[in-house]
């Protein structure tokens, strides 16, 4: 029996949705525990979409081994183009230990459509790929061992978003990377005491030579009678406490002469909050902060009061046989090209990263424009709503996972939406004034790819373009379509006086193709490409940051733009082998050599 899609629409509508709440990351401490799942699951693809039908929901028979986490689209020999819907399944125990705590299963990203039971009874659910969701799964549990089913739907439609759309690709994505499905980051089973921090928001400001770190903090509510603040780095600690039993509280730490937060001095204090029930701990959590601000004034990004230009790229989460799935070697390797090459920034095209990640552009010191998954927006009347409370949806998603990092210094509300209109005016003005409410103390932006007038542009604060004259427009003529840009680009910075950050700019360009003249497709056209181009930024005062598409080459759907399936604007191959480009960057941004 085949369930047609509203029958499903029915049947799911009554899950518990989880749309984005506060979320802290994981962590084992003398209070907090946690075991990850990440191993060989149980796997099926439900082809003629039976599964409820058929009440795998309560467990099955007849799957296959599946790495987890990974997409499933280049783990089989066949199958790489089946976008869903599929079955994952596991057993999971739970340590006696935490019979008396409070018990969440945490998903840190499952693209798309996912929906999750536990020994045959449905928890949740939760739309959208890139973003962590969690429940509270305390009293759904079985002390001798427990069935995990996971249902992920990837399958491309209208409605969602990203959407589908293109006609003249397979999968018919309306965006220009692979639709990878599955489990795509850790899954995490963790315990807290039922008292117990829920959310930490941090905000710095700075005054000459002190610094204000205002810290708030939610709490489960419970009792406790102290709540303490303790800031410890480079041989200082701050710290502070608040008589208090509430759910939710603010604070601020003075800090004397601190040491800032920038790419070239990445520092980093630990904040660790405590709960406390007369003199015994009943939770503590501990962050990594960096002290630092972020404006615009005038042509220039100022970070610290200081003109920041940033130098890097537009990246994809994507890797041979995982596909988008979380490999720690792959973020060390991929950070470790950044610096090489003497990038400084990357924006996180065109999904959120992982959470491990963001935590190291802290630590290494990279500036981060922090996207939603809302690439190939369409402003059709039919899902034009439905749209906007998604991008709603990951927007608090986003900012909830990501407001601490002193690396994100801007949040993008989308890449390359199509032409605008007044529809897309309301549409982003709401995301925008949200992205303000949520998060005052960063600047928001869109990617923009259409001509010059852009509605969004009015108010948001950077202007971010993309932009292919010489390869996509003027093919093969890299000074003609120079000129077109430079016109461009004067004309949108005489309408709205804002700085500009050209946020991809690249060509295709096959390993090992050699050229003489340069010619498309060739290493040495795209030097001459990328060279030119920078030249070209470097005369203009307001532009403010230059974004190289790609770092790495890329699977895409198929078609006949890309050749066996790739996008190879990168200036490293897909198993970051360098190209000529990725020389030619280096000389060019590596200061110390």
């Amino acid at each position: 029996m085949i369930l047609n899609f509203s029958i499903l629409k029915y049947f799911f509508k009554f899950y518990n949705i989880f749309y984005g709440d506060f979320i802290l990351y994981p962590k084992r401490n003398l209070y907090r525990q946690y075991i990850e799942l990440s191993d060989f699951w149980d796997f099926r693809f439900d082809y003629s979409n039976i599964g409820i039908y058929e009440k795998w929901n309560e467990g099955f028979d007849g799957g296959v081994p599946i790495a987890v986490p990974a997409s499933w689209n280049e783990q089989f020999a066949e199958d790489r183009d089946f976008l869903g819907p599929s079955w994952y399944q596991v057993k999971i125990e739970v340590p006696s230990a935490w019979r008396n705590q409070k018990i969440f299963l945490w998903f840190g990203s499952v693209n798309y459509l996912a929906n999750i039971w536990i020994n045959g009874e449905n928890i949740g659910a939760h739309e959208g790929g890139h973003l962590p969701f969690e429940f509270d799964i305390s009293d759904k549990l079985n002390r001798e061992g427990n069935i995990l089913v996971v249902r992920v739907d990837g399958t491309l439609s209208p409605d969602r978003v990203p959407p589908s759309g293109g006609p003249f690709v397979y999968p018919s994505a309306n965006f220009d990377f692979f639709p990878y499905c599955g489990i795509h980051r850790p899954v995490i089973l963790y315990s807290v005491p039922s008292n117990y921090i829920k959310d930490i928001t941090v905000i710095t400001e700075i005054f000459d030579s002190r610094a204000k770190v205002h810290v708030k903090v939610d709490i489960e509510k419970g009792i406790q009678d102290e709540i303490s603040f303790k800031l410890e780095g480079h041989g200082e600690v701050f710290e502070t406490k608040e008589l208090k039993n509430i759910d939710h509280i603010d604070s601020i730490l003075n800090v004397e002469n601190p040491k800032l937060w920038s790419p070239d001095t990445p520092n980093l204090y630990e904040l660790t909050i405590s709960l406390l029930k007369g003199k015994i701990i009943s939770d503590s959590y501990t962050i990594s902060i960096g002290i630092r601000t972020i404006e615009v004034k005038g042509n220039q990004i100022l970070l610290n009061g200081e003109p920041l230009y940033l130098t890097g790229f537009g990246r994809h989460e994507d890797f041979p046989i995982v596909g988008r799935g979380y490999i720690p070697a792959v973020i060390i390797k991929d950070y470790s090209l950044m610096k090489w090459v003497g990038a400084n920034s990357f924006r996180t095209s065109h999904y959120p990263y992982s959470d491990q990640m963001m935590d190291l552009a802290d630590r290494l010191g990279f500036l981060v424009i922090d996207e939603i998954p809302a690439v190939g927006l369409t402003f059709d009347k039919e899902h034009l709503n439905h749209h906007l409370e998604l991008c709603s949806q990951y927007l608090k998603e986003l900012i909830s996972r990501d407001k601490n990092h002193p690396s994100v210094i801007a949040w993008s509300l989308a890449n390359e939406p199509s032409k605008t209109s007044s529809r897309s005016k309301d549409f982003f003005r709401s995301l925008y004034e949200q992205a303000k409410n949520l998060d005052p103390s960063r600047l928001v932006t869109l990617v923009n790819m259409h001509g010059v007038k852009d509605w969004a542009f009015e108010f948001c604060d950077i202007v971010c373009l993309n932009r292919y004259y010489g390869w996509y427009l003027n093919p093969g003529e890299i000074d003609k379509g120079l000129e077109y840009l430079s016109i461009g680009l004067d004309k949108i910075h005489k309408m709205y006086k804002k700085p500009i950050i050209l946020s991809e700019f690249g060509a295709d360009t096959i390993p090992g193709a050699h050229a003489q003249p340069p010619e498309m497709f060739s290493e040495e056209y795209q030097v001459e490409f990328l060279s030119k181009h920078i030249e070209l930024l470097n005369t203009k005062d307001y532009i403010v940051g230059a974004h190289v598409w790609n770092l790495c080459d890329f699977k895409t759907a198929q078609g006949i733009r890309r050749m066996g399936g790739f996008n190879y604007k990168g200036v490293f191959t897909r198993d970051r082998r360098p190209k000529m480009a990725a020389h030619f960057l280096r000389k060019l941004w590596r200061k110390d050599l």
